[in-house]
């Protein structure tokens, strides 16, 4: 199993809880966004710790580009703000020439940046999933080639775990588990081809927002592929006031570093790995 922490790279808050998470817990893995507000803290806490693997966070909505808005006008902002709203974005991105053509651009200057750190690079996802978008899988596919990594994350999740767990929003969960899972049947065969590595399930998709010990334990207990990713979005917070976004983030990270997880991973004999360590498909 890989266990991934997500948006390294975001905030001090959101590094502190990576580097603790992968210290004392069971983390394995971060994805890196390389336009971040704590972009350079995150690659020097990575370079003091070289067992954790660092993939590309590639970030095409709901954050930042790394190219200024002259170059990809129609993509950012003055301040180089992506579309905060990832269906119109991914429309625009399916139709417009325009907008294909410097989204490739950006994704190119965003694999560029994280080479430019020396890290080694671990695998490839996106903020929101949205590297599972056709436009942007194939550049993805190119530029991981070009760049030495063949490892990407495929969203695809088991329905019937995430409503035994939990029986709310059925409709939703079933409407992300139907598009995610299109998508990776589309997504398969032509990482195949490309001599990609991916793991057979990923946990966390449809509990976005609500991951804590008691899922993850019960994801541990259901496990059903050999290869299997969960992903979280730790947050370390010492204010006293925190939004609910804030202590969710604590919760994550507190399952992350949970004593009874690690006994329950070592009690069900779950080799703990990171994506260079998992065999081709």
């Amino acid at each position: 199993m890989i266990i991934n922490a997500d948006d390294f790279g975001m905030s001090e808050a959101v590094n502190e809880a990576v580097i603790r998470a992968y210290r004392e817990g069971v983390l394995t893995t971060t994805s890196l966004m390389v336009t971040g507000e704590a972009f350079d803290q995150a690659v020097k806490l990575a370079k003091e710790n070289p067992g954790l693997g660092v993939g590309l966070h590639l970030v095409t909505v709901v954050g930042r580009s790394v190219l200024p808005m002259p170059e990809i006008p129609s993509l950012v902002d003055q301040e180089h703000n992506f579309s905060n709203n990832p269906t119109a974005a991914g429309l625009k991105y399916f139709f417009s020439p325009q907008a294909r053509a410097e989204l490739r651009k950006e994704l190119a200057a965003q694999f560029a940046k994280f080479h430019s750190t020396g890290l080694p690079l671990s695998h490839i996802d996106g903020h929101l999933h949205l590297h599972v978008h056709p436009v942007i899988f194939n550049a993805a596919l190119e530029l991981g080639e070009k760049y030495g990594c063949r490892r990407m994350r495929v969203p695809q999740e088991e329905l019937r775990l995430a409503i035994g767990f939990d029986p709310a929003n059925q409709a939703q969960k079933r409407v992300h588990a139907a598009l995610f899972g299109g998508l990776a049947r589309w997504m398969k065969p032509k990482l195949r081809a490309r001599g990609f590595t991916f793991a057979e399930q990923v946990y966390g998709n449809l509990q976005s927002g609500r991951m804590d010990e008691r899922y993850f334990l019960y994801a541990l207990d259901h496990l059903t592929a050999e290869t299997n990713e969960i992903y979280f979005h730790p947050a370390l917070y010492r204010d006293d006031k925190l939004t609910d976004d804030q202590r969710q983030g604590m919760i994550e990270l507190e399952a992350l570093t949970s004593a009874t997880v690690k006994r329950r991973i070592s009690e069900l004999e779950i080799k703990l790995v990171n994506y260079g360590e998992i065999e081709a498909d």
